[in-house]
């Protein structure tokens, strides 16, 4: 696993096994912030080793981006810390992470220790802050990538936990492409140092505006792809020839996943806007 310290205090961790997806901690004098806790347990408790060891301070909060197993499955390897979400990560992770857990558990065995902890603290608008050290988080709502996402501002430090609201290519198949391009370009206003995204590498300020600018590029590229497909008799065969570099993307990112994700974006905008 890759690990990063951002700025005093604030670190970054990159798995190393599942689609670059990260995680955060934020630490004070007696206790740490977690953001997100990885997808499998080995790294979540090397992140845990870290923080306890390295660092000589418990995680007495857990703040989840979203609902998505890879951002929350870990929690169960924090015993006693609350964990804060968005009121639908709460709703969500009842209704539905226990049946997709125990679906992955029969396909991998090293699953088998992780239990569902859905969120104690949740609000589902507006913002919550916390303070930690020296450090005042403001946690805020950014659906698009799922309609429970919040990201974590570190303000002193201008450095943006953004959750999967920022990705190398942006994924909208369990969201909605609209509140995607309102979160991102909301990012791209807010004078950030630094962005760590949900997924891949952490964006530098001199990197943000052309990042910003390359992913509202690329959702209204696959928005006029899709909207012109709908109006084709071959809409399918149609959209499997929109490549992702026609709509601004890179297919190398994401370790490979980028391809596979441009087409689910496609079909799954083409359902939404055209009910097929």
């Amino acid at each position: 696993m890759h690990r990063e310290r951002v700025s005093e205090n604030v670190y970054w961790f990159q798995s190393e096994v599942y689609a670059q997806v990260t995680a955060g901690v934020i630490v004070g004098p007696q206790w740490a912030v977690v953001i997100d806790t990885l997808a499998l347990p080995e790294e979540t408790l090397t992140m845990r080793e870290f923080i306890e060891h390295e660092l000589g301070v418990q995680a007495r909060y857990i703040i989840n981006t979203h609902y998505h197993a890879d951002h929350c499955w870990g929690n169960c390897f924090f015993p006693g810390a609350v964990v804060i979400g968005h009121a639908s990560c709460r709703k969500y992770l009842i209704e539905e992470g226990v049946a997709s857990l125990e679906s992955a558990q029969k396909q991998n065995q090293s699953l088998r220790q992780v239990k569902i902890v859905p969120p104690h603290l949740t609000f589902d608008t507006g913002e919550m802050t916390l303070r930690v050290g020296k450090k005042n988080l403001i946690i805020t709502t950014s659906p698009g990538h799922s309609h429970d996402g919040i990201s974590v501002l570190v303000e002193e430090d201008r450095v943006l936990f953004a959750g999967d609201a920022f990705m190398p290519l942006p994924y909208v198949v369990d969201g909605d492409v609209d509140d995607m391009l309102a979160s991102v370009k909301k990012i791209g206003k807010m004078g950030l140092e630094n962005i760590v995204q949900g997924h891949g590498d952490i964006i530098l300020r001199g990197e943000i505006d052309a990042a910003v600018r390359e992913n509202i590029s690329y959702l209204n590229n696959i928005k006029k792809a899709v909207k012109a497909g709908g109006k084709r008799k071959n809409a399918e065969e149609y959209l499997e020839e929109v490549s992702i570099e026609d709509c601004g993307k890179s297919r190398v990112y994401l370790g490979g996943l980028a391809e596979t994700l441009h087409r689910r974006n496609l079909r799954a905008l083409h359902r939404q806007m055209h009910g097929e």
